[in-house]
This record gives structure tokens, C-alpha cells and sequence, in this order.
């Protein structure tokens, strides 16, 4: 039953369907369908979010509400009477704030009663303001809440920007890896050519009796050992494929079937390194060395709304509105639109908690915060000068080792080909020939590896300085 499910399955799938692709190609899918791109795509639109939440504060509160009571009571001592009273009321107010601190209310009642002594309505409408003089004058909680947010917002912008990075980073080392694993492929390919050549005219010099049979074994070990370095290339290509498709895409099973085939090949140009010029770029660039600073930025935001908080409240005071009364509703509001009953007020009010050590200590708190995040921000700097020079170092050696490597492969080819005519006029062995062919692979399998390390090193020199996306001409737009 196994062996008949598994012979569909393998009956089912879709034999391979090339797809050339350069670098840009590859950049442009990952931008698109990138998982962890497509995550933090939504950082800045929650950021933004957050900053209209912050600026609801200063939305006005609107309320209304009405009652009715009624209430039955004996009446007066020494009485038998009873007292039967029924009113109404409503009222309604709008309260909000102001950016500049100063916090308003607006309010309206109105109100009718009925019992055995007749009718009678009343009313009033009024506004009251409160001026903040120090304490919640020039910032508030509001006004810091808003600043925050619109530095938090900045801050996801960045955190965007590093993933960018860090995805083309990936994608770029991954798109190499996979030139590297099909040359390399096409290296033990020619190995495996080569051993193969070398056994069949052994055999045919066994054959002929001009040579014994147990010198042959050293060939045969030669091909199985090729064979299975073959093997082992061909599973780590496969690898190398699936690890750019899962950076490249959302939908992997789309992609299963596609061999992925680089249009662009190793190369190794060398590249004039500076290294004050990249620390020039680092120091200005680099999102986590942005964030940091957006870090400190806010601890200062935040320092300021601590020392405001550090003064005593002082606060101007004022309210003005009309009255109105009589025996009905028309009466009442009559009264209110002509204004004959006004009444106002105005002062000021002072308070401070004495000692004041809540708003002191958290004073202190902030500036020794704010010490501790200017610490870690010139740490951060220092780091990313040493991480650039790294960098530049590990460049230039790799490409003096792109340059070597390239000079043995070409000294291994030479070496093998001498041989290779020597043997064949019988003054070498094959045990010598086959040396100087596991020479000749690993000189070529160590040229392509050169070569990728090298580009690969400049993919980090890239990221370490954050210019990565200039240098591949890559546009952030955040919507």
C-alpha cells in the first residue's frame, strides 16, 4: 500500500521549470513578498495610530442628561396636609482642553417643578476656563503624549528601514551562496569528469597488460570519492535554492517547482575602500544609531514635561453666564437670551504638595536616565566605527584571497596538465595524478568560495555603514 502512495506522489510532481534571475530581480520580490518586510511594513502606520490617539486628547467631551423626581412628604407640623412635588431638569455641557494648556467646560440646565403651591421653572448657562501660569503651562501631559508619539513615529521608521537592510543584506548573501553552490556543483562535475577519464584508460592499460590490476583500485576509490562530493553538492544547492526562496517569497508552493538560476556570476573587482568615508556614512546613517538618538530625543521630551512638573500650581481662573427663572420654560429662557441675570467670576488658585518629593525624585530619575541613554548612544557609535573597520579589513583580505586563490587555480591547472603528459609517457604514477587533480578541485572549489567572500564582504561593509539601500538604488517610501 506504501510503495502504491508513494509511486503517485512521486508520479505527481511537476518536473522543474528554470527561471533565470539577476540580484534585482531577486531584491524586487523580496521588497514585495518578504515575510518579515510585510511585518514591520506595519510599525509605522501603528505608530501613526498612536499619534492621533494622542491628539484625541483634545477632543471635547459632550454630555447631556435628564431627570425626573418625584416626592411625597407630610406637610407641615401640626397639619394633616400633604406635600406633592414633581420636577424636571436637564442640563448638558461640553468640556475639552486647549493646546496651550487651558481647560474649559461650557454647561446648561434647565429645570420645571409642579406641586400644590403652583409652577416655577429655572435655568442657567455658563462657561468656565482655567489658565494654567506654571505648572502644565508651556507642556503638559497631553503635549508630551503627542510629542512622544510623533518621535515614536520616526523611530518606526527607522526599524523599517533596518529590516530593509537587513532583508536585502540576507537576500544579496543568499543570492551569492547560490552562485557559489552551482559553480561549485559544476566543480566536482569536472572532478568527477576527470577522475572518470583517468580510470577508463587505466583500465584499458590493464587490459593491454601494461599495467596491473590492482593499480586501477586507487582510480576506482577516486570516482566513488568524486561521486559522492558530487552527492553532497547537489543537496547543498538544493539548499541554497530554498533558502533565497524563502526570503524571496509568501508563497513558497508557487515556488517549489522553479530551480532558480542566477543570470549573474561571480565576480571579484576590487573596490576602493575608505575607511573615514564609511564611518562618515555609519555615524549618519545607521537606523539602529538613528533610534538611539530618537531614544535620547525622547528622554529629553520627557525631561521637560518633569521639570515643568516641579513648579508649584498656579492657575488664572474665570467664569461668566446668565440666570433665568419664572413660571414657565418661556420664561426662564427668556430671561437667559436677554442676559439680564449674569453672573461671573475670576481669581486664582495656588497650591504645591509641600516638599514636593514625587515631582523632584522623578526629576532625577530622568536626568540620570537621560545620562545613561547618552552613554549607550556614544557606545553605540564607538561599536559601529569598529564594526565599519572590521568590515573594510575583512574586504580588502578578501579580496587579496580572491586574487590568491585565483593564482592557484591557475598554478594547480598548469601542475596537473604537466603531470598529466608525463604520465602518459609513463615517467608518473597515478597515485601522483590523482593528488594533483584533488589539488585542482580544491584549488577551483576555493577560487568560487574567494570570490563570494569577497562579495559578501562588501554586503556587510554595506549594511555596517546602512547604505545598503543606496547602494542598490532602492527607494523607502512609508505609506
Amino acid at each position: 500500500m506504501f510503495a502504491a502512495v508513494a509511486s503517485v506522489a512521486f508520479a505527481q510532481t511537476n518536473p522543474p521549470v528554470a527561471r533565470a534571475m539577476s540580484l534585482a530581480d531577486c531584491l524586487t520580490e523580496a521588497i514585495r513578498h518578504n515575510f518579515d518586510v510585510q511585518v514591520v511594513r506595519y510599525e509605522p502606520q501603528l505608530s501613526l495610530y498612536d499619534l492621533h490617539l494622542a491628539y484625541a486628547g483634545y477632543d471635547p467631551i459632550f454630555n447631556l442628561g435628564g431627570t425626573h423626581t418625584h416626592t411625597d412628604q407630610a406637610g407641615p407640623v401640626g397639619t394633616n396636609g400633604v406635600s406633592i412635588k414633581d420636577e424636571n431638569g436637564f442640563d448638558s455641557g461640553l468640556n475639552g482642553a486647549t493646546p496651550w494648556g487651558m481647560t474649559y467646560g461650557l454647561s446648561g440646565n434647565v429645570s420645571d417643578s409642579h406641586n400644590l403651591g403652583g409652577e416655577g421653572a429655572s435655568g442657567s448657562a455658563g462657561v468656565n476656563l482655567t489658565q494654567p501660569l506654571l505648572k502644565n503651562f508651556w507642556v503638559d501631559g497631553t503635549r508630551t503624549t503627542i510629542a512622544v508619539a510623533k518621535n515614536r513615529l520616526k523611530f518606526s521608521e527607522q526599524a523599517l528601514r533596518q529590516q530593509f537592510i537587513a532583508t536585502v543584506t540576507d537576500v544579496e548573501n543568499a543570492y551569492y551562496e547560490l552562485i557559489y553552490a552551482r559553480e561549485n556543483l559544476q566543480v566536482d562535475q569536472q572532478a568527477l569528469e576527470l577522475a572518470q577519464t583517468l580510470y577508463d584508460q587505466d583500465k584499458k592499460r590493464v587490459e593491454l597488460g601494461s599495467m596491473a590490476p590492482l593499480d586501477v583500485q586507487q582510480d576506482e576509490s577516486q570516482v566513488a570519492s568524486r561521486r559522492a562530493a558530487l552527492i553532497a553538492s547537489q543537496f547543498s544547492l538544493a539548499k541554497a535554492e530554498n533558502a533565497l526562496k524563502n526570503l524571496i517569497t509568501d508563497n513558497y508552493p508557487q515556488w517549489h517547482d522553479v530551480e532558480l538560476t542566477p543570470s549573474e556570476s561571480l565576480t571579484a573587482t576590487q573596490q576602493l575602500l575608505d575607511v573615514q568615508e564609511s564611518w562618515a556614512k555609519g555615524l549618519a546613517q545607521r537606523p539602529d544609531l538613528i533610534e538611539t538618538k530618537l531614544d535620547v530625543e525622547r528622554q529629553g521630551i520627557q525631561l521637560k514635561y518633569l521639570r515643568n512638573q516641579v513648579y508649584p500650581q498656579l492657575d488664572l481662573t474665570g467664569s461668566y453666564g446668565v440666570n433665568g427663572a419664572g413660571q414657565e420654560f418661556n420664561n426662564a429662557l427668556g430671561q437667559e437670551q436677554t442676559g439680564s441675570r449674569p453672573f461671573y467670576s475670576y481669581g486664582a488658585e495656588f497650591s504645591i504638595p509641600l516638599g514636593n518629593a514625587r515631582a523632584r525624585n522623578n526629576l532625577k530619575s530622568g536626568r540620570v536616565t537621560q545620562q545613561q541613554l547618552l552613554l549607550s548612544l556614544k557606545k553605540l557609535e564607538q561599536n559601529v566605527m569598529v564594526n565599519i573597520d572590521n568590515a573594510v579589513k575583512s574586504a580588502r583580505a578578501s579580496w587579496e584571497g580572491a586574487e590568491a586563490s585565483r593564482s592557484a587555480r591557475i598554478y594547480a591547472e598548469a601542475a596537473l596538465d604537466a603531470e598529466q603528459k608525463k604520465y602518459a609517457v609513463g615517467k608518473s604514477t597515478t597515485f601522483t595524478v590523482l593528488q594533483l587533480q584533488n589539488n585542482l578541485t580544491t584549488a577551483r572549489s576555493n577560487e568560487i568560495r574567494a570570490m563570494a567572500n569577497y562579495q559578501e564582504s562588501l554586503t556587510s561593509l554595506a549594511a555596517q555603514e546602512g547604505s545598503t539601500l543606496e547602494r542598490r538604488k532602492l527607494d523607502l517610501i512609508v505609506k
